[in-house]
Order: C-alpha cells, then structure tokens, then sequence
C-alpha cells in the first residue's frame, strides 16, 4: 500500500480542507465530466460556497478531488486552489502549481466522508489516532492526464452526453478511429423523460461523425429531437442524453441492410421519438 504522503510531503497539512467533488443532484452533472470538458468548469466548483452552517469552513488551501465515478472509492486529483477572498456567498480561488504534475493523473483511493464530517488534509494525511483508517492511498498514476475512458469495445459503449462531447472535443484517436471505420444503428436515451430513439449511419458517414453531429448541434438533424433543442436547449442534452451501440456493422456493409437493421430495432424497442 502506497499513500499520498510517500509520494507528497505537503507541508503545513493544517493549511489545508479536501474537497470531495461528486455528482450534483441540482445540475445534474458529474464533476469528472466537467473537468474533461473545461478546467473553467472545474475552477467553479471550487468557487461553490454551501449554505449549510455546519459544513462552512475555510482554510488557505483547497485539495481538490473529484470522484472517478466509473471505479468505487476513487478519486482523481484536481490540483491544489488557494482561496483568495471569501465573498460571502462564494470563494475567488486560483490554482497552485502545488502537485501540478499530478493534476489529472493522481488517482487516489478514499471513504467518502459524512455529511457532516468537514475533510481536513490532516485527517486524510495521517493515520487518526482512533485507528480510523482515513487516508489517502494511491490507486495509480496515469501516464497522461484523464481525458475520458478508454474505448471499450463496440459491444460495450454507453456514453452520457457530456463523456461523448469531451472526447470528440479531445479527437481522442482511440475512440475516433474504430468508430469512423464503422457503420451501425445506435441508440439515444432521455434519462429524464425514459423516451428513446433509435439512428443509424448510411453512406461513407461513419458513426463518429454522426455522433459528431450531435455534440454539435444536440438533434443531429432529426425533427423530434430538433424540436426538443429549440424547446430546451442543448444543456437539455447535455443533462440526460445518452448514446449506446446497438449493433456496427463494416463499412462497406450496403445502405439496405442498415436500413432493416434499424427498422428492426424500432420494432423491438418501440421507440417513441422516431417519426420513420
């Protein structure tokens, strides 16, 4: 077992509060996702002031942590932020260089703590006196920084919106190349409303560049979900959209055999917001 303090002498652990980001109920959003997508996201969920009297606290230094939602008890290291000003109602906070080199590849192992336990660097620096064994250990150090999953194989994709936007933001070879070389039918999930709809990529478009096409504009040209983005916006498909492969098929597999494929999978799932 390797903890953060082998690898990290931080002095004045004192100065410093953890922060353990997880997904937010409110704006229905993983702190990881937007991390990926924009370290200007990130930077204002440091900034976040609760209103709670008994977790408001402050120290010098926040240590930013954001929950590897994909692996149980991970975290990933968000980089050290120190507080400027105390607002009243949010922090002014700029990033350190403090563990600059482990922002984004720290993957730390840690028991969220209770509501109403404030998380101390000491606490989780040291072993406490109690025998409580609140401390961080080190999962791993990635060799680049997390910039979304890894491409887990065609039969296993599930993507929520904001993880699709990410890596084509990102070009992410991995996942660009099997899915450009491909045709498929595909599968787009509203988490909010349970209506699904089913698409397919004919011709020489690929499936990354369909999916592209959504990232882009949230409808990808289809006329009940162009409705939906007029209505709501693309934060709507940020929030609750979420695409899985159904079936992909070679590139030269023809137009027809998609198009029953499709037609197929329509049936079996009675999508609702397909109007072909």
């Amino acid at each position: 077992m390797i903890l953060l303090r082998d690898i990290w002498q931080i002095e004045n652990v004192v100065d410093y509060k953890v922060h353990f980001a997880k997904y937010n109920r409110e704006i229905e959003t993983h702190p990881l996702d937007d991390w990926v997508s924009d370290p200007q996201i990130w930077q204002r969920w440091q900034e976040y002031k609760s209103t709670n009297p008994r977790s408001v606290f402050n120290r010098r230094f926040i240590f930013s942590l954001m929950q590897f939602y994909h692996e149980t008890d991970i975290w990933l290291f968000g980089g050290v932020f120190e507080v400027l000003e105390d607002q009243g109602d949010q922090f002014v906070v700029e990033l350190t260089e403090q563990g600059q080199n482990f922002i984004g590849r720290l993957k730390l192992r840690a028991w969220y703590p209770a509501m109403n336990v404030r998380p101390t660097l000491e606490k989780h620096y040291y072993r406490c006196q109690n025998g409580i064994r609140k401390i961080l250990k080190v999962q791993e150090i990635l060799r680049e920084p997390y910039s979304g999953r890894s491409f887990p194989g065609y039969e296993n994709i599930d993507l929520s919106f904001a993880e699709l936007e990410a890596l084509v933001r990102n070009d992410r070879p991995d996942w660009r190349v099997p899915l450009t070389s491909m045709k498929g039918v595909y599968l787009i999930s509203d988490k909010k409303t349970d209506e699904q709809y089913v698409g397919a990529t004919y011709g020489d478009m690929g499936i990354w560049q369909r999916w592209k096409n959504y990232v882009e504009t949230g409808h990808g040209g289809n006329a009940a979900l162009q409705e939906l983005v007029q209505e709501c916006g693309i934060d709507y498909c940020r929030k609750y959209f979420q695409f899985a492969l159904l079936e992909h098929r070679q590139a030269h597999t023809s137009v027809d055999v998609i198009q029953e494929r499709e037609k197929w999978w329509k049936n079996i799932l009675r999508t609702r917001l397909n109007r072909n």
